[in-house]
């Protein structure tokens, strides 16, 4: 969100040179730790945890309404 903000007003040049980075660091943190979990997630989370911006939380619910599923 900061990036297209920054992009659409002010056009600072160091605010991607800072937060692209981060952005993604943390995409690929989300798409690794989505393969890594044990037992190995669904297709379907694997596959959400690889859309930008949501895809992390789509990933984490999915993972939790398994969990929830498995343990009454």
């Amino acid at each position: 969100m900061v990036l297209m903000i920054n992009l659409f007003t002010t056009h600072i040049t160091a605010i991607p040179s800072l937060i692209g980075p981060l952005h993604g660091t943390a995409y690929l943190t989300v798409i690794t730790a989505t393969l890594l979990t044990r037992p190995p997630a669904p297709s379907g989370a694997r596959w959400r945890a690889t859309i930008p911006a949501i895809g992390g939380l789509l990933a984490l619910w999915q993972l939790r309404d398994r969990s929830r599923a498995s343990h009454p």
